[in-house]
């Protein structure tokens, strides 16, 4: 199947449409009845069942259970490496245009229940529907353009070669892939980093978040359902401390890709080096980490598209993005009229329970963050003047008031931690020079925004904010595959792209072939 048809990324719901609308209640009504189910692990095509399990409750109302998985020990964990090493000998040579087709097809089942799938994520991630629709299009859009950029490295790159000589440079499948996903993206990422290793002709153990399994469970029988043969993904929920670790460490074990904190990922990166018995290859680990990000905000600014901007980065999806503006650092001739205008949009915005249309800002994931964020806003009142918000409530859910603090320290903990949660801090600035270099004072190096009129000052943010990726006069969030190539600089991670040109390759290894003629 040659493909013809360019890629363009799945389009988001207009949810101002009142079809859309009763749509998308109507999926929500769908999901409620699957509420509660129990879903099994999958090894080798097999459905196996433990006693233990991980549940999974909706965190706006946390008495809900959304449903539960088997718990995977190490036994289940080396059966699933063993299953994925024994399934790469017949897959790495798999026509590759055929394992693209499995992708779309997949592509194509998911498309078909957008709806439905955004519903269960406003129910496990307690997602406001635009946020949730946003992951299921982005998932949609991982597989198409994986799919794609397949078909394109089929025939490898084109190398020289001399008389009586032909040269090929071509790329081969390098083995089992464990991949762990995190819980904000709890599709978009998971099945992005799931799909990746599958289509470039690698095999998958796949350890799903803890926090939001349960659409990794249904995304695994949507690869089946699309023809992907038995062993080629297994499912294996479990602990870190015992599963994560043993999976990583497993001599059979060839690419590590994962996405979540600093620590867990330093840690992952540490124990990937290590040569284990029998091991005859250096693992690869491909790894997105944290972020702090900053919108830097010029004197020649538009002070609507700044303060929205602001607002947008800090607190869509509650701040749980590694993408998230968690800093505004401000000119001081504009400072006082942006930092007014972000508190009045923050305080027209409805926070509450996601499965309402109108609420712009739901929950917190689980009461591990919830006092983690709320530890950090005690901190931020002490470093900085409370603007808005500071208040949370996790009597039913995990709900935290989108919060501002004023006149922070650049060097203070409310701007220089990753938080995770809907907290900005707001630092002023005595020049653009002053800006930048509070922009680039933290460990950290994912994404950040500039909002100017001035040309000069554009061009000079390109060549010297250190980030992976930079928007200029927008949000410093909403990456979308094929267009932002998502990944950062510094501790944020390996800068790996995902979502564009390079990041296939990764998952596997050139090989140059040379023939006398």
């Amino acid at each position: 199947m040659k493909m013809t048809i360019p890629y363009k990324h799945e389009p988001f719901t207009d949810f101002t449409n009142e079809a859309n609308k009763e749509a998308f209640q109507q999926a929500l009504a769908e999901v409620n009845e699957i509420m509660g189910r129990e879903y099994p692990l999958v090894i080798n095509g097999e459905r196996i069942t433990t006693e233990e399990k991980i549940v999974s409750s909706n965190p706006a109302n946390k008495e809900e259970v959304v449903g539960s998985v088997s718990k995977a020990n190490k036994e289940h964990a080396e059966m699933a490496i063993q299953a994925a090493a024994d399934a790469f000998e017949d897959w790495r040579y798999w026509n590759p245009e055929e394992r693209a087709n499995i992708l779309f097809r997949a592509a194509a089942m998911i498309r078909r229940k957008k709806h439905f799938f955004s519903a269960l994520l406003v129910k496990e991630a307690g997602k406001p529907w635009n946020e949730a629709d946003a992951d299921t299009a982005e998932a949609i859009d991982f597989l198409e353009y994986y799919a794609r950029q397949m078909i394109e490295l089929a025939n490898g790159k084109p190398v020289n070669s001399r008389e009586g000589e032909s040269n090929k440079y071509i790329y081969t499948p390098t083995g089992v892939t464990v991949v762990i996903p995190p819980w904000n993206f709890l599709f978009a990422i998971m099945a992005g980093t799931t799909v990746a290793p599958i289509v470039t002709g690698n095999t998958v153990v796949l350890k799903p978040a803890s926090a939001t399994p349960i659409i990794a469970a249904l995304f695994v029988d949507i690869l089946e359902q699309a023809g992907l043969p038995k062993g080629v993904v297994n499912f294996v929920p479990g602990s870190g401390a015992e599963v994560g670790d043993y999976l990583v460490d497993h001599p059979k074990t060839s690419i590590i890709t994962f996405t979540g904190s600093r620590e867990v990922g330093t840690r992952i990166f540490e124990r990937a080096a290590k040569i284990q018995p029998g091991q005859q290859h250096l693992k690869r680990v491909i790894a997105e980490m944290g972020g702090k990000d900053t919108v830097v905000v010029d004197k020649d600014c538009d002070i609507e598209l700044a303060a929205q901007s602001i607002f947008a980065s800090a607190f869509g999806f509650s701040g749980q993005k590694c993408s998230a503006g968690s800093r505004a650092v401000v000119h001081a001739d504009v400072y006082d009229q942006v930092l007014e205008r972000v508190a009045e949009i923050t305080e027209q915005k409805i926070v509450g329970n996601p499965e309402n249309h109108d609420t712009y800002m739901g929950p917190v994931i689980d009461q591990g963050s919830f006092e983690k964020i709320m530890g950090y806003i005690e901190v931020g009142k002490e470093e900085g003047r409370l603007v808005s918000g500071g208040k949370g409530d996790n009597s039913k859910g995990y709900f935290i008031e989108p919060t501002i603090f004023a006149d922070l320290d650049p060097n203070s903990r409310v701007m220089q931690e990753e938080i995770f949660g809907p907290v900005v801090g707001f630092s002023k600035a005595e020049s653009f020079d002053e800006a930048l270099k509070i922009a680039n004072n933290t460990e950290y190096g994912l994404t950040g925004a500039v909002i100017t009129n001035n040309r000069q000052l554009i061009e000079r943010a390109k060549r010297e904010f250190h980030v992976g990726n930079l928007y200029i006069n927008r949000t410093c969030t909403g990456a979308i595959v094929g267009y932002h190539p998502f990944g950062g600089f510094k501790m944020s991670g390996t800068d790996s792209k995902a979502g564009g040109p390079d990041y296939l390759a990764l998952h596997m290894q050139a090989k140059t072939i040379s023939e006398m003629l």
